[in-house]
């Protein structure tokens, strides 16, 4: 392809994403095609011949987009908030065009520097001191990773440069709440603490970790000659947003010298807010934090801030120097191949820097309020309803609810629960998500989609009303 080819192209591409999106209200929420029907539309065989773009947008016309469930839908209730604002879209489509890669500062100076001046607003922004320093990580999962593989060197004084895990005396223990991430426990087990030394703590009334169960749990384990190594609390957990309490778990991570993360993936954009920093009250006594501005906030997938009070400790876990890439500025820079998993580092900078400048923070800070006061706003329509019952406190922008008609035993208001919400979504109308919470089902209704607004949230409430009396009725 000529660049004069990719200039053609290219305006009909941001046409069509232009189109989409101004459609997307118009649009059903809910992928409407059937198990397999895109695998078999599509060729077995690779092509031989070039063909046309033209044929390429067909195809996405007629094919794919039926396929898509679109999390940028006003109607979009399911999971977390994950939008893609057209700012940051444009910056993901620089990063991408300019092709560049950071092995080092000198593989791409630009790369390298934007990203120090760009996660240093961040941490300005959610209102962290100058102790933090930052790095782009693709996913919260990673960053997790990384955070419980520095804890597994600090814990064993960096057993990596002798005989690994297998060679220390005593299992390293992790501990985070019940209510925690999956992924938190698939980081304890790839970075090898396994299975029977990672402990889910009980939580409290509010579904938040329970300090003195985890006091508890730490004291058996001293007792039984393990050793405690790392805690990963929670700000804003993924079922129902509760907030690990993070003052007395730092004290207890400071009385044992554990490492302690804290996961604000979805929830550290509501740190914008000032009236919102009490909660994670606490996070500076953390040894790292976790938030991905490319959930709420509005970064487009992926780019994952990792913050750390000491990197020299994280590069000297993850450094590696092989001569191709050494340079005589080496000791005057940062080299963020050594500050993560990966050698080489996409241009993921650019999509925060567009984004935070073409929206600033003011308008960002006006559509988090937004947000807030939606949630609100159902949670009171929801509490004032028959038979209707918000079931965890709402702090920031998820409400789960469930509704019971009288009379259900628990396996059959279960069995409701999950068929209301599926009529719901396949209707295309909305979509909703529903998890397990004290071991029954009910709805999660997470607000935050960017084009959502209250007219929105009423016209879900209506149709939760009117689908669960139908679904009754049957």
């Amino acid at each position: 392809m000529t660049p004069e080819e990719f200039r053609q192209v290219g305006h009909q591409l941001i046409d069509w994403l232009a189109d989409y999106r101004h459609r997307l209200p118009t649009q059903p929420v809910l992928a409407q095609t059937a198990l397999g029907a895109i695998r078999a539309a599509l060729p077995k065989s690779p092509p031989e011949q070039p063909e046309s773009f033209d044929s390429l947008f067909a195809d996405l016309e007629t094919i794919l987009q039926p396929g898509l469930t679109l999390w940028q839908h006003p109607r979009f209730f399911g999971f977390f908030p994950s939008n893609a604002t057209l700012a940051s879209v444009l910056g993901d489509f620089l990063s991408t065009g300019l092709g560049v890669l950071g092995l080092s500062w000198q593989a791409c100076p630009a790369l390298t520097e934007l990203e120090e001046v760009v996660v240093d607003w961040l941490r300005q922004l959610v209102g962290l001191s100058d102790a933090w320093s930052g790095v782009i990580q693709d996913t919260a999962s990673t960053s997790t990773l990384v955070a419980l593989i520095c804890a597994r060197e600090r814990a064993s004084q960096f057993s990596l440069g002798r005989g690994g895990l297998q060679a220390e005396p005593r299992p390293l223990i992790v501990y985070t709440s019940e209510q925690s991430h999956s992924s938190v426990e698939k980081a304890a087990l790839l970075a090898g603490f396994g299975r029977d030394n990672f402990r889910l703590v009980p939580h409290d009334a509010n579904y938040a970790l329970d300090p003195a169960a985890l006091q508890r749990y730490l004291t058996e384990d001293l007792a039984a000659g393990r050793q405690p190594c790392a805690i990963v609390a929670t700000t804003g957990s993924t079922t129902t947003t509760a907030l690990d309490p993070l003052e007395p778990i730092a004290d207890i991570a400071h009385r044992y010298s554990l490492w302690l993360h804290v996961d604000a993936a979805m929830a550290g954009s509501a740190m914008l807010l000032p009236e919102c920093r009490w909660m994670w009250q606490g996070v500076e006594r953390a040894d790292s934090i976790v938030l991905n501005p490319h959930k709420w906030l509005g970064v487009v997938f992926d780019c994952s801030i990792y913050y750390i009070r000491d990197p020299e400790h994280l590069v000297r876990v993850m450094s590696t120097n092989p001569s191709y890439l050494q340079s005589a500025v080496d000791d005057q820079v940062k080299n963020y191949r050594d500050w993560g998993i990966p050698l080489g580092r996409r241009f993921r900078a650019l999509k925060l820097w567009c984004l935070l400048r073409a929206e600033g923070a003011e308008r960002l800070r006006l559509r988090l309020r937004r947000d807030l006061d939606n949630a609100q706003w159902l949670a009171q329509q929801v509490r004032a309803s028959p038979h209707w019952k918000v079931l965890a406190p709402v702090v920031l922008q998820t409400v789960c609810v469930r509704h019971a008609p009288p009379g259900l035993t628990d396996e059959a208001l279960d069995r409701y629960t999950l068929a209301w919400v599926e009529r719901l979504n396949r209707s295309g109308t909305d979509y909703l998500t529903p998890a397990r919470l004290d071991g029954r089902w009910m709805a999660r209704v997470s607000i935050g989609a960017e084009l959502t607004q209250r007219d929105h949230v009423a016209a879900l409430w209506q149709r939760m009303q009117a689908v669960t009396t139908e679904s009754a009725n049957l």
